[in-house]
C-alpha cells in the first residue's frame, strides 16, 4: 500500500475510535474476545441504543465484526492492533 494511502487509512481508523465509549468497547472486546450488546451496555452502564450506534459505526468502518448464534449477535475485533494502539497511548507520556 502506498504511503499516502496508509496515512489516510490510519487517520480514518483513529477518527473512528476517537470517542470514550468506543475506546471502552474496544478494550472490553480485546479482553473478552467477543461480547453481545447486552453484556457491553450493562458493563458500561449506558443506553442500549447508544452502544448499538457505536457498535454499528465501528463495524461499518471495519474495526468490528459479528458472529451470530441464534438470536444473539456477538461483536469482536477484526484486528487486535487497534487495542494495542490504545494501550500504547495509555503508556505514553501524553497521559502522564
Amino acid at each position: 500500500m502506498e504511503e499516502e494511502k496508509k496515512i489516510e487509512k490510519a487517520a480514518y481508523v483513529l477518527k473512528a475510535v476517537a470517542h470514550p465509549l468506543r475506546i471502552k468497547i474496544i478494550l472490553m472486546l480485546h479482553e473478552n474476545k467477543e461480547l453481545n450488546v447486552s453484556a457491553i451496555y450493562k458493563n458500561l452502564n449506558a443506553e442500549q441504543s447508544l452502544i448499538s450506534h457505536h457498535l454499528i459505526n465501528m463495524r461499518d468502518k471495519g474495526i468490528l465484526e459479528i458472529r451470530r448464534s441464534g438470536k444473539n449477535i456477538y461483536y469482536f475485533l477484526v484486528d487486535n492492533s487497534v487495542a494495542e494502539v490504545i494501550d500504547c497511548i495509555y503508556q505514553s507520556k501524553i497521559l502522564a
